[in-house]
């Protein structure tokens, strides 16, 4: 994130972050563990899934409460560092 882009952000507040990846029966299981390390509040109920019309895909919508920059930051290095993440928005 760039200073201007923190700069629109008022932590703390609520920040969707999407999610994509091949369809596996533990992706949305594993995509909440590894959020929640670095946001322990989260719950399954915030995270929403959708299922790619070919359903070889999945895309979750994942709710946290951010309270900073570097915690947003570390949630995005953690999600696009695991080898079931096609892309993290």
């Amino acid at each position: 994130m760039s200073n201007d882009l923190k700069d629109l952000l008022d932590f703390p507040c609520r920040f969707p972050i999407k999610v994509m990846g091949e369809q596996h029966p533990d992706f949305q299981t594993t995509i909440f563990e590894v959020v929640r390390v670095h946001a322990p509040d989260l719950e399954m109920v915030d995270i929403v899934a959708r299922d790619s019309s070919s359903g070889k895909y999945i895309s979750l919508t994942v709710n946290v409460m951010a309270v900073s920059r570097e915690q947003l930051d570390n949630i995005y290095m953690a999600l696009t560092a695991h080898a079931m993440v096609k892309v993290a928005l």
